[in-house]
């Protein structure tokens, strides 16, 4: 029925692996080209088993509401659960954050994570109710 998508292990990874380790060749490091991981999120938002209601996270470090509305569109799914990460929210106890809806925004304030975790299982309880 729900599908929370919590967070991207990692948006990028070494294009290419070697089968040993990588010798230093002088005083600069050795070129990394990187290539994107598969998009889950998205990829589930197009998938004959799309759950009912989709919801994917955006760590934000700027425009978070606006950022997290465009990641909305792009990635298809329901709502995105924004946070501005350029505090100390990593690590952090607390975290303030936004629900981006197809019908709007929901400013949670700073809140324990425990009790923004409740309350967006509560959200997500009435969606179904």
């Amino acid at each position: 029925d729900v599908a929370i998508m919590v967070a991207a292990v990692a948006d990028w990874r070494a294009d290419n692996q070697s089968g040993q380790k990588i010798k230093k060749k002088g005083a600069a490091p050795a070129p990394l080209k990187l290539t994107e991981n598969p998009d889950i999120l998205a990829g589930l938002a197009q998938s004959d088993q799309r759950p009912a209601l989709l919801i994917g996270f955006a760590a934000e470090t700027e425009k978070v509401a606006e950022h997290a509305q465009a990641k909305l569109k792009r990635k298809a799914c329901d709502w995105i659960v924004a946070n501005d990460v350029s505090g100390d929210v990593m690590g952090g106890a607390d975290n303030s954050v936004h629900i981006i809806t197809h019908s709007g925004n929901e400013m949670w304030e700073r809140l324990p994570k425990p009790e923004v975790a409740r309350r967006l299982v509560a959200k997500i309880s009435e969606e179904f109710a």
